[in-house]
């Protein structure tokens, strides 16, 4: 399987150099060859969601990553038997996340407006919940886009929020 060669587009290139300006406006007194540059990557789901949370926020705006995911409870009891052999008896069980099902992968406020992303990467589509979320979010008035990548979303982005 031949698998192409990530090449970074020229907005992840700007973000990039935008990130790195931010870090010389943060850390004014260290030489500037002594700060790391900061990298980004928008090939997959969490590069993607982290570009556009760093980006949105270097712009003044809010911005956080919502996880909906629950989490493990270790139902284990590990003990010794009577012939001295460690046994262990039991399962993890999965609690399910207290989140809306469906729920965007980013939550952003940009100039006032409640904005909710959702990232899709490659060929991962939209779930029922989902469609049924953008439809919540668009009825109360919010704004829902899907994200495939950087470029794209910056592109939207200057369209509706360019000054």
């Amino acid at each position: 399987m031949n698998k192409t060669r990530y090449s970074k587009s020229d907005a992840v290139k700007e973000l990039e150099s935008l990130a790195d300006s931010a870090k010389r406006e943060r850390y004014p007194k260290t030489p500037p060859e002594w700060l790391a540059p900061v990298k980004f990557r928008d090939d997959s789901a969490n590069g993607l969601t982290r570009c556009i949370v760093s980006f949105l926020r270097l712009q003044g705006h809010q911005a956080e990553r919502i996880s909906n995911t629950g989490r493990p409870i270790d139902r284990t009891l590990t003990y010794t038997d009577v012939m001295g052999r460690r046994r262990t008896v039991g399962r993890f069980e999965w609690v399910h996340g207290t989140g809306t099902n469906g729920t965007a992968d980013i939550s952003a406020t940009i100039a006032g407006q409640s904005v909710k992303i959702e990232v899709k990467a490659g060929r991962d589509r939209q779930s029922d919940a989902q469609r049924r979320y953008q439809d919540e979010v668009e009825r109360a008035g919010g704004t829902y886009i899907i994200a495939r990548d950087f470029t794209g979303f910056l592109q939207w982005y200057n369209q509706n929020f360019q000054k």
